[in-house]
């Protein structure tokens, strides 16, 4: 089978590889019928990410066809249409128990393209399938329900519910990227009052628009100008950091009002600083995570149902021959105004 293989900092080829076989009796092989490429998958091509060995096909985001599965699975048959989660759980551990698969001590949590092989391939082991996949319904499209493979979970659990948001808030979204636009959406199932998006790209502050941000800004100065505009001059109520870089996680430190949260989502690959000389005065709650798709079943209910809507989230599609292509222009988004890429089984 052809698989992205990650080689090492600034190194990825799409190439042949074994097929994937099933090791576990709570495996699954799912052929793929569509994938889509991640901001982490980047950060692990920068080198950010060390626990990623050279070697690993990357890739935790991906919809598919089961055609085989260990004699330990239930719930999952060959034939059915799936989304594979990008956390796996085992279901069984005093993690996964009290939601927290993301921490799961089981042998899962976030292990697809990062601790084993991932689903950037044309077919991947799923392990624990009955716990990390979701049957899919027929109203519900491959592209659409990709989406909810990581970023619609992630802005939901680690921004929108970190975060504390609550009907009539302020919400800061700093960076207008996959996680930033899925931030508003998720922010609307709160009825914030006002959503200030801060993102230096003007298409992507073009798309944040359209997916109901009230402002748009380049910068953090203009931000602090329009919340004072807006009737916010204390700061936000909640500031969400969905880039992964120091200034960034500084600027939603500057913006928040006293008695405010930020919710850090980005994935960081350099220290940052915290300053608590200024922060600890004004009861700032600060919250990090890593998704535990807890809330993947409720989103897609809500999909199924047209209570929410991805809609404008892929810009670009591919075959999966064209993983390279891919590459190439998410990892140049702001030159191609690419927001999430998505590649399909053709054949």
């Amino acid at each position: 089978m052809k698989a992205l293989v990650y080689h090492g900092p600034g190194r990825h080829a799409w190439e042949q590889v074994p097929d994937a076989t099933l090791q576990d009796d709570r495996d699954a092989i799912v052929r793929i019928d569509a994938v889509t490429i991640c901001g982490t998958d980047l950060h692990i091509l920068k080198g950010d990410v060390p626990t990623c060995e050279p070697g690993t096909v990357l890739g935790h985001e991906a919809v598919g066809t089961i055609t085989a599965v260990g004699a330990g699975v239930r719930d999952r048959r060959p034939g059915d249409r799936v989304l594979i989660s990008c956390i796996s759980s085992c279901g069984t551990c005093a993690a996964c128990r009290a939601g927290s698969y993301g921490q799961c001590t089981g042998g899962g949590g976030w292990i697809l393209g990062h601790r084993i092989n991932g689903v950037q391939a044309e077919l991947a082991r799923v392990p624990f399938a009955d716990t990390s996949t979701y049957v899919l319904p027929e109203a519900v499209s491959d592209e659409d329900a990709l989406l909810l493979a990581d970023i619609l979970p992630t802005s939901f659990e680690v921004g929108v519910l970190n975060g504390k948001l609550e009907p009539g808030d302020s919400l800061v979204v700093v960076g207008a990227g996959p996680i930033g636009l899925a931030t508003i959406l998720t922010s609307r199932l709160y009825s914030p009052a006002d959503v200030i998006v801060i993102d230096p790209s003007a298409s992507r502050r073009d798309a944040a628009k359209r997916l109901g941000a009230t402002v748009t800004v380049a910068s953090p100065e203009e931000a602090r100008t329009a919340l004072t505009e807006l009737g916010h001059p204390a700061g936000a109520d909640v500031c969400v950091e969905a880039v992964g870089i120091p200034a960034t996680f500084e600027a939603c430190c500057s913006l928040v009002r006293p008695g405010g949260h930020v919710a850090n989502v980005g994935v960081h690959g350099a220290p940052v600083t915290l300053h608590l000389e200024d922060l600890w005065i004004r009861n700032v709650t600060i919250t990090t995570g890593l998704v535990d798709t807890r809330t993947t079943a409720r989103l897609l209910a809500m999909l199924e149902r047209h209570q929410l809507s991805v809609h404008g989230l892929v810009t670009h599609r591919y075959g999966l021959d064209e993983m390279m292509d891919a590459y190439d222009v998410f990892g140049s988004a702001d030159a191609n105004d690419a927001l999430k890429v998505a590649l399909f089984h053709r054949g």
